[in-house]
């Protein structure tokens, strides 16, 4: 076989195990045929048909970085993901293994939204999720609800990409980077695959897919439906959760040069949740103390609930327009209804007393409903000397969102003792947010291996807001704000050898203010104009520099950067559950970060990943040296064995977390933890006895050494307690779990 055709079907090979499908594509593509390379087009085909050799540092690499790489990527396959991930995970689960990624899951896997999810420091809302290459995310923070979307089960690959892409990577928050979560291919054969979970916390997962298999007289079109259902008592003291998934994916070409993608997905959560506990608590009742059966107590779970509905779906479409064009195209929807209600104060100090008696329980009682809708199109032209790129996304999302004091020891009547109004209300607003980014980017190839990526994107976002009460000042207040910017990118990337690539990146970043600080003080009902505020949108310039190495026995890449950030969006969540947002000022990102797998024969690999981070604002002077900003830990590192062989597959991964702090200021120091996680499965063959085939039984095993450190902070208390401190709330790590899991397709 020439080198160069064998290289190029290994790496596509490679790319659809790890990550899945492409932009624009729904599926991923079957296995490269030996011989000549066929011309490429630029349509997937519908089906999974391919398999690849499990004896090699490349396949069996819990994250990889890709030869073609253009800045700092982690892909984490579907095999990692089907082999080592409890059944009732969600992507923070999955993604936390990957260098200088940090996650707070305090419930169990998928039992509870993820509350902190950090990428070099950088928060939730500071940088992209996307699903298919669709961006997403909340109305007035842009951060991201991990449990109400996609379930493990459905996953074809995650890629963490650690800055801000290229003129191309569209979203509300680029310079953090982007999560890519992308849906798994679709099978060949007609399957019907049952398959169950149960485990520790009382967790049971029932679920059943059906695959379609190619329909020849639908020109080979394909899809699958999966239903799943999810309920557990949680880690947490009284924090159950019942959730319901149903996922559907179809595929069709139309004629020779069109495809068609249909995806869809519903979601719905009933749960308990808490805010965190205080220290003295968790040194007096322990570390899995969250809520109460007390109905006298703010922190009675019966008190403490949400009810969420959320879906999400879109028709893709990608074709060959000829002569050398090509167009991927998705318009979508996704919306998010959510009914919340909690204690005032839940594990903290304000007392139980309301306007209608000195002993009654307050709360609360929240709204937030959203839907967007949007399209995101991306056009190429293929010429001899690069490909010429260009497209759009736009997105118009109509959001409704009101919180509201109440009063539960007489049913929640509505109780103005906390509230900004006497209607007892805090906020009641509706907004609508539009987003549109053009890009223009030129893939130039002057000398062989070498490709220069000039490119530019036009961000564009408006808020309008109508608000009754608005979420501070409580006064009515209406307005609309714009902000813009020019996003110039630049990266070269250089093929020393058909096994060592390199790259160096610089790239502009933007991201408007979120809604917390559209609220304006008033020393009377006069309005305010909103132009008259000095709040500025986060900007960044990002430079980072890379290399990886791919053989069959060595997988490894190294990168360095360096970020200097401007106008630094800081929040704190009060023990309402309130988040209070200020501008930081100026911080400055570096560090490096190194991962590699190698494979030591035997279907046995040794995987590591190592980071130094560092992320500390700007300071005042010589005086006032820079602080380290929240959430951010000095160093992460993963090591582990992965073994698969035979169809036996084992690992054994100990992922490490840095010395932090959880709050501004320096304040409320945590210490490093790690925590030990396993995995053991097998899957039988094609030749196994009937109802056996392709079956397969899986074990994971989480945080095996059974630490239970204080890992996060979830807040403060609202109320201070005797000695007039206002304590902190806590997370805890989640103590030893197992789940086990068992599927078998007919």
């Amino acid at each position: 076989m020439n080198q160069s055709i064998g290289r190029r079907a290994l790496r596509a090979a490679i790319h659809v195990a790890l990550i899945g499908a492409p932009l624009g594509a729904a599926w991923a593509a079957p296995e490269p045929a030996p011989g000549p390379a066929p011309e490429q087009s630029p349509l997937p085909t519908v089906v999974v048909t391919g398999t690849l050799d499990q004896d090699s540092a490349i396949t069996q690499a819990p994250t990889l970085t890709p030869l073609d790489a253009t800045q700092p990527t982690s892909l984490i396959s579907q095999q990692f993901i089907e082999n080592n991930i409890a059944a009732s995970a969600n992507y923070d689960d999955i993604v936390k293994i990957a260098p200088s990624v940090y996650a707070v899951s305090p419930n169990g896997p998928g039992l509870m939204e993820n509350q902190i999810l950090s990428v070099r420091g950088f928060q939730d809302g500071q940088y992209n999720v996307t699903f298919d290459g669709i961006p997403w995310g909340d109305s007035n923070d842009f951060t991201h609800h991990s449990t109400s979307y996609f379930m493990e089960h459905d996953l074809g690959g995650i890629s963490v990409d650690r800055g801000p892409g290229t003129a191309a990577t569209v979203g509300n928050a680029t310079f953090g980077g982007t999560i890519s979560v992308n849906s798994k291919g679709v099978l060949a054969d007609t399957t019907l695959t049952p398959y169950a979970s149960f485990g520790s916390f009382q967790t049971q997962l029932l679920g059943a897919e059906f695959d379609t298999g190619q329909i020849a007289k639908y020109n080979g079109s394909a899809g699958f439906i999966d239903a799943q259902s999810l309920s557990s008592n949680g880690y947490l003291d009284n924090m159950g959760i019942d959730r319901k998934n149903l996922f559907a994916k179809f595929a069709t070409p139309v004629g020779s040069d069109v495809v068609l993608t249909f995806v869809g997905m519903y979601n719905q959560i009933r749960q308990y949740v808490g805010l965190g506990t205080t220290a003295a608590e968790i040194a007096q009742f322990g570390p899995t103390y969250a809520l109460s059966r007390d109905p006298t107590n703010q922190n009675y779970y019966g008190y403490n609930r949400d009810l969420i509905n959320s879906d999400f779906e879109y028709i893709g479409l990608a074709a060959n327009l000829g002569g050398g064009w090509s167009v991927d195209n998705k318009v979508y929807t996704y919306a998010y209804y959510h009914d919340g209600h909690n204690g005032e104060d839940p594990n903290g100090f304000t007392p139980n007393v309301t306007s209608y008696g000195n002993n009654n329980v307050p709360g609360q009682i929240l709204e937030n409903n959203y839907r967007s809708w949007g399209d995101i199109v991306n056009f190429k032209d293929a010429l001899p000397i690069g490909d010429l790129k260009a497209g759009l996304w736009v997105d118009r999302q109509h959001n409704l969102r009101s919180l509201q004091e109440v009063d539960f020891t007489l049913g929640a009547a509505i109780d103005p003792l906390y509230a900004n109004t006497p209607t007892g209300f805090d906020r009641a607003l509706t907004q609508v947010l539009t987003t549109v980014q053009p890009y223009l980017q030129f893939d130039w190839k002057p000398l062989p291996g070498l490709t220069l990526s000039p490119g530019v994107r036009y961000d564009h976002f408006e808020r309008s807001v109508n608000a009754s009460v608005d979420v501070k000042s409580g006064y009515a207040e209406g307005y609309t704000t714009q902000f813009s910017s020019t996003l110039p990118s630049f990266l070269a990337h250089y093929e020393f050898s058909p096994d060592w690539t390199a790259y160096a990146q610089v790239g502009k970043g933007f991201l408007a203010p979120n809604e917390n600080f559209f609220s304006y003080n008033k020393n009377s009902q006069t309005a305010v104009d909103p132009s008259s505020t000095n709040l500025s949108p986060q900007q960044s310039w990002n430079y980072q520099l890379g290399t990886t190495y791919q053989t069959k026995a060595l997988s490894l890449s190294a990168d360095v950067y360096y970020i200097d950030f401007n106008n630094l969006i800081g929040s704190e969540t009060t023990g309402t559950g309130n988040v209070v947002f200020f501008n930081q000022g100026g911080v400055v990102y570096k560090g490096v970060e190194v991962e590699g797998t190698g494979y030591l024969g035997m279907g046995l690999s040794l995987y590591a990943n190592a980071t130094y981070n560092s992320a500390k604002d700007k300071g005042s002077d010589v005086q006032n040296p820079g602080q380290w900003i929240a959430n951010a830990p000095k160093s992460t590192g993963t090591l582990g064995l992965i073994y698969n062989q035979g169809g036996w597959y084992a690992s054994l991964l100990d992922k490490y977390v840095g010395s932090r702090y959880g709050d501004v200021g320096q304040q409320a120091p945590l210490s490093s933890y790690s925590t030990l996680d396993g995995a053991l499965g097998y899957t039988f063959g094609a030749d196994a006895p009937v109802g056996l085939k392709r079956a397969k039984l899986k074990l994971t095993f989480g945080n095996l050494a059974d630490t239970h450190k204080i890992y996060a902070v979830a807040g403060t208390t609202a109320g201070a307690d005797p000695s007039g401190n206002t304590p902190y709330l806590y997370w805890t790590i989640p103590g030893r779990s197992v789940f086990g899991s068992i599927e078998v397709p007919f």
